[in-house]
């Protein structure tokens, strides 16, 4: 659907010109929710705005949905734009125009009969819920119902990509979760791509798919949600992924084990992590292998919680046993997919 080739994008020339963005390469499947992550300054605006060249790249290439934008001009590129919908962060509605308008203007620059324009604005007002509201201003709206109006209204022209700046940045945490709630269920109903951009883990978390870490112009990393949140490599991963406070604390987890040697000679005790990804956080795997080795095991510390609508589990467990067995209930662990970290 959307495809990424060695973007870069330079403000200013000579020795006063500054570098936004490196050497960009992604590629976002039709349908999935893709999220980017980043500091203020990483360069995750520039990105998201280069998509529908709204930002020009200095060089690279950008194609959504078969068609190269970065070959098109003037009314072609204005064309292919309309199948690009764009929510702002700080709303950018029409101060004098009522919810009904706001959401019909996009209609109306494209010169849509009034009936058509009117059976639109009413399916978009039931979509995200404020059919209540149609006829108010801007002015007499909370801020959550200020962004339904700009998601309606980037859905008015039918688009097949809709990008997010920052979509719940200026919400409070309880209407953040009512909104990403809503890009979900617009992304099932509708099949709509959504690419959004943020400085919080927990709205990745909450609903992408995949995700790209930005850091200084540059993407760091990238993969399925589940796969970063779990396996950070990169240091700036690493620090979004500890925004989110339910990641197990090894030192913390270390500090709860016994201490002191096994009280029978040549058994061993062994400290683990042990990471359930999928259908397998509900099943007594753990219990079942160390039975079947005769193993004992202490849990030190553990945490169960979705990504998205992938369950996930993390235990930090202390086993005891023969050594042999204690390495046939690892063994045994890996045989059934889970990851398993030796402390």
């Amino acid at each position: 659907m959307i495809r990424i080739e060695d973007l870069s994008k330079t403000y200013g020339t000579g020795q006063q010109s500054v570098t936004a963005l490196s050497d960009i390469s992604l590629s976002v499947a039709k349908g999935e929710i893709f999220g980017i992550i980043g500091h203020s300054g990483a360069g995750k605006s520039t990105l998201l705005r280069s998509i529908n060249l709204l930002e020009r790249p200095t060089s690279g290439k950008v194609t959504v949905n078969g068609v190269e934008l970065t070959a098109l001009r003037g009314a072609r590129l204005q064309t292919a734009r309309r199948s690009i919908g764009m929510i702002f962060q700080h709303f950018n509605l029409l101060a004098s125009a009522t919810v009904y308008d706001n959401i019909a203007f996009p209609l109306k620059l494209a010169r849509r009969p009034k009936e058509q324009i009117a059976a639109k604005v009413n399916e978009l007002l039931s979509l995200v819920g404020l059919e209540a509201h149609r006829d108010k201003f801007p002015s007499a709206l909370s801020g959550g119902q200020k962004q339904r109006v700009g998601i309606a209204r980037a859905l008015a022209s039918d688009p097949d990509v809709l990008l997010c700046d920052e979509a719940t940045s200026a919400l409070d945490p309880q209407t953040t979760g009512a909104i990403l709630q809503l890009l979900l269920s617009i992304n099932r109903k509708l099949g709509i791509t959504i690419v959004l951009i943020t400085h919080e883990m927990q709205v990745i978390r909450s609903i992408c798919d995949r995700v790209a870490v930005i850091d200084g112009g540059r993407i760091v990393e990238s993969g399925p949600v589940a796969e970063l949140f779990l396996k950070p490599q990169h240091p700036t991963t690493r620090e979004f992924v500890e925004q989110v406070s339910d990641p197990v604390d090894l030192r913390a987890a270390a500090s709860l084990a016994r201490t002191g040697s096994p009280a029978d000679d040549g058994l061993r005790r062994q400290i683990v992590r042990v990471t359930f990804l999928g259908n397998q956080t509900y099943e007594p795997i753990l219990f079942e292998a160390t039975r079947d080795a005769d193993v004992s095991f202490i849990i030190l510390q553990g945490t169960i919680s979705r990504m998205k609508d992938v369950p996930y589990g993390q235990l930090v467990v202390e086993l005891d046993g023969e050594p042999a067995a204690v390495d046939r209930t690892l063994a045994a662990l890996r045989e059934r997919g889970l990851e398993v970290e030796v402390l």
